[in-house]
């Protein structure tokens, strides 16, 4: 287990990498991307994000995002496929990134030195059995620095998002238990995510029926943070994971004030 300090670094940096990590995904610039390259709308997130592996079938895919419900890929997905091979994808939805960070975090304070300490994180973590991450992990990198840091968060994003994933299937909890279970989550979440109302109700109930589904998922997240703070320790120097926080806690609030 990674020592106290470390993984107090984990769960403080977990809300920024969380949210600046995916903010692109719903963002104007992704949908102005989106058009550009002839996709139907709200489809360059599902096609992008999981083109990284190629093609798979929207089953498959719908299982490695884990939080939307099946339909939805098999509805979406095949005709983003036929419009956008998989390396275009990748290229775009790379390119929405690009543009939402020269839009969001400009005035960020050296985001270089921010993107190098998540690259570094990035670049030492063991990505077997996270296979968004393993993609992502080795897909091209922009060169810009503003745009090299939205990367490098959304890649990190991945990694403990694959390792979450990896954590609630170890403690009996399947992703939209999860979202049950999380107090930022609960049914409103699950609307917006796709779920039917329906779905919703019995997903809900199948969640609840397990007693412990709160301490569950409470260890889950402990699990999660563990992993990442194992990862910050053996990575970088104490110093560093101090900067990293002291770093990613200003782009967090700079974001704040701008959203």
């Amino acid at each position: 287990m990674a020592d106290e300090a470390a993984i107090a670094v984990a769960r403080e940096v977990r809300g920024a990498v969380q949210v600046l990590g995916g903010k692109f995904m719903t963002s104007s610039e992704l949908a102005e991307v989106e058009a550009e390259v002839g996709l139907p709308p709200r489809t360059l997130y599902l096609r992008g994000r999981s083109a990284v592996l190629g093609d798979p079938p929207p089953k498959v895919v719908a299982e490695l995002f884990g939080i939307f419900p099946s339909w939805l890929f098999e509805f979406a997905l095949p005709p983003a496929m036929a419009a956008l091979d998989a390396a275009s994808a990748v290229r775009a939805y790379s390119r929405s990134s690009a543009h939402w960070a020269r839009v969001s975090l400009s005035g960020a304070d050296d985001p270089g030195r921010l993107a190098d300490l998540l690259f570094r994180l990035v670049d030492a973590a063991d990505a077997s059995g996270l296979a968004l991450f393993a993609g992502w992990q080795r897909a091209e990198r922009p060169e810009a620095a503003v745009e090299r840091l939205a990367f490098a968060l959304m890649v990190f994003r991945e990694f403990r998002g694959g390792v979450h994933f990896a954590a609630l299937r170890a403690v009996g909890l399947t992703v939209p238990q999860a979202v049950v279970a999380d107090p930022e989550g609960g049914r409103d979440r699950l609307l917006r995510t796709a779920w039917s109302e329906e779905a919703a109700d019995a997903l809900i109930a199948a969640a609840e029926a397990k007693s412990d589904l709160r301490h569950r998922w409470r260890h889950a997240e402990d699990l999660t943070d563990q992993r990442v703070a194992e990862l910050l320790a053996v990575t970088l120097a104490d110093d560093e994971r101090d900067e990293l926080r002291r770093r990613l806690g200003a782009l967090r609030d700079a974001s704040a004030l701008i959203s």
